[in-house]
């Protein structure tokens, strides 16, 4: 992974939470967790990954870009899929340890690999899963 372009946080948890710098807290493997959101339904599209250069390149072209622990490595959402997401608005909590993206799905609109619109398409019942596009 790429070395950090992100100042490191601030010590003094006013200047974190209330201050004008972005300072994400990456976790011990160097990852922030990501949301992404439809921008125009509020839908919660997806959870994923982002290293410091997946958040940097986030930043700077308007797409996002996730990192991917299962492959280890850097992931343009939609490159190969079309299912680009165009960022309307990134966000930080309010330890910036998580990051919210609002998105505008291209493509068809999803966001799931497995072919729904949303990750978040089962509904737990009792012990059971049940899929609810």
């Amino acid at each position: 992974m790429a070395a950090a372009p992100f100042p490191p946080p601030a010590a003094d948890p006013h200047a974190l939470e209330r201050g004008a710098v972005l300072t994400p807290r990456f976790d011990a493997a160097g990852l922030i967790c990501a949301i992404a959101q439809h921008a125009d339904t509020g839908e919660v599209l997806m959870l994923a990954w982002m290293n410091a250069e997946a958040l940097r390149l986030t930043l700077e072209t308007g797409v996002a870009h996730y990192w991917s622990r299962t492959r280890q490595s850097l992931w343009k959402k939609g490159e190969t899929s079309g299912q680009l997401q165009l960022v309307a608005e990134l966000r930080v909590d309010c330890d910036q340890d998580a990051v919210l993206l609002k998105v505008r799905p291209q493509g068809d609109g999803g966001a799931c690999h497995v072919g729904f619109r949303s990750c978040f398409y089962r509904v737990a019942e009792g012990g059971d899963l049940v899929e609810r596009p």
